[in-house]
């Protein structure tokens, strides 16, 4: 029997392990190769590793890990997951069944497209989510948002640190005229309309077709909904709590779920903005947690 068996071997779930494999605990780590950020030529933030393709950062990383006895690294998905505190199985895609005292939930979040020509296509070059990620390289320049809700309200107030040029596209949003009225004494034009179809320009940019007409930006922010990429919590019963862009699992102080032993980190159970950083210092936590739980 394990000690800790991860579903998830991104950021998250790699960061949880190297800290149980320096407490010499048994760990078995679950992965598809799928990481969320796959998209991205450069992954920005991470303190020591700005700047580097997250596929090289987390290729290293389980190159570091290999130095760890205790931890061992399975390429398969969790299909089932059943037991309590102490008693936990998860068989895998493979047939094979495992066992540990606890498990750490970071199989993260997949986002979900809207069915807009190119957007897909252009995901993590010329459309990004995040600003702490991508808008130093872009600073100065000419933003798009597309807008999601109230939420991208904040996204504006924010988006200022970085530049002074920016659009909205309403995308059939109906805006309340007091957010329009604030956009317009920002000097942040709405574009109306239904977005028809998102073109690479080069770089980051972009061209963003509408009905009517096109508008070029040197960079396209969006936020489409996401859902976590398996449904285990679900199976589990776990506990969630709704965000503007999905759900996300509900943790305490020390990243417990609502079921005792089981723990989360990464996307998966982070309602604000993710990122790289904060995913490894909650899978860090997730795996010290996991670890004190088990003291006698």
């Amino acid at each position: 029997m394990d000690d800790v068996i991860i579903i998830g071997g991104s950021f998250a779930g790699l960061a949880a392990a190297l800290q149980l494999g320096r407490a010499r605990r048994k760990v078995a780590v679950l992965d598809t190769g799928l990481p969320r950020n796959r998209f991205a030529s450069h992954s920005h933030g991470l303190l020591g590793h700005d700047h580097k393709p997250p596929l090289d950062i987390l290729a290293e990383a389980r190159h570091q890990l290999a130095r760890y006895p205790t931890i061992r690294l399975v390429n398969a998905w969790a299909d089932r997951v059943s037991g309590a505190d102490d008693d936990f199985s998860v068989v895998t895609g493979d047939g094979e069944t495992l066992r540990a005292r606890r498990l750490i939930l970071s199989y993260g979040v997949v986002d979900q497209m809207p069915e807009v020509p190119g957007f897909a296509e252009n995901w993590g070059t010329s459309i990004v989510p995040c600003p702490y990620c991508d808008g130093f390289e872009v600073a100065g320049q000419h933003w798009g948002l597309v807008w999601s809700g109230r939420q991208s309200h904040n996204q504006v107030k924010l988006f200022h640190d970085w530049t002074d040029s920016l659009t909205v596209f309403a995308d059939g949003h109906d805006m309340p005229p007091d957010i329009r009225a604030d956009l317009a004494r920002r000097n942040v034009p709405v574009v109306d309309g239904r977005i028809t179809e998102i073109a690479h320009n080069g770089g980051h940019s972009a061209v963003v077709s509408l009905d009517s007409r096109s508008v070029a930006v040197d960079i396209l922010f969006a936020h489409p909904r996401n859902k976590p990429s398996a449904s285990l919590h679900d199976t589990l019963g776990l506990a969630t709590i709704e965000t503007p862009l999905g759900v996300a699992l509900k943790v305490d102080e020390r990243r417990e779920t609502s079921i005792p032993g089981i723990y989360a980190a990464g996307d998966l159970a982070t309602p604000g903005m993710p990122s790289v950083t904060q995913a490894s210092s909650q899978g860090a936590m997730a795996g010290i947690f996991a670890q004190q739980s088990m003291l006698v």
